[in-house]
């Protein structure tokens, strides 16, 4: 599963050092982060930090209308209004 935090900080035109600094943490913990196995909680502050939503963050499939859990690897199928 890959996040899209370096797409999303590109097409922002900010680098990792600048999320890090929005975000009050080092550019160390943030790789952690997004190379890891990040918690829900941790992808709403980078979600927050960036101004997108949460599942802007995951690999999505538009066609699929589905995203990849970050934990597991599954694809969750999205159901319109979420």
């Amino acid at each position: 599963m890959m996040l899209r935090v370096q797409e999303i900080c590109k097409q922002q035109g900010i680098t990792m050092q600048d999320l890090a600094k929005r975000m009050g943490v080092t550019y160390q913990a943030l790789y952690a982060a997004v190379s890891g196995n990040p918690t829900i909680g941790k992808l709403g502050e980078i979600a927050k930090a960036l101004g997108v939503g949460i599942t802007d963050l995951l690999n999505e499939d538009k066609e699929e209308n589905a995203i990849t859990c970050p934990h597991c690897g599954k694809k969750i199928k999205l159901e319109k209004g979420e």
